[in-house]
């Protein structure tokens, strides 16, 4: 599966971007119909703690999957996308 990872007002470093590419390939052993995946990290300007999101969104047949949180780290919110997804996709395979 192809990973395209965007990022608004940060770089993110190596071991963020394998984190990211080990979580996210995963989800195919649950659909293997993913075409690509696109992964939007972004840093909100609030004053809370909370304030790194990251997006998912999967290209699978039929509609696009898209799962967002935001938490405290990057790593966790990309845990529950990853978390999120992988529920939306095994709901897909038994509807298919």
């Amino acid at each position: 599966m192809k990973i395209n990872v965007q990022s608004i007002g940060l770089t993110p470093h190596a071991p963020l971007e394998e984190y990211l590419d080990k979580k996210l390939n995963k989800l195919e052993t649950f659909y293997d119909k993913i075409h690509g995946c696109q992964v939007f990290l972004k840093v909100e300007n609030t004053g809370e703690k909370a304030n790194k999101t990251a997006e998912i969104k999967l290209e699978v047949p039929g509609d696009d999957i898209v799962v967002k949180k935001t938490t405290t780290t990057f790593e966790e919110s990309i845990d529950l996308c990853a978390e999120a997804a992988k529920k939306l996709l095994i709901k897909k395979k038994e509807l298919a």
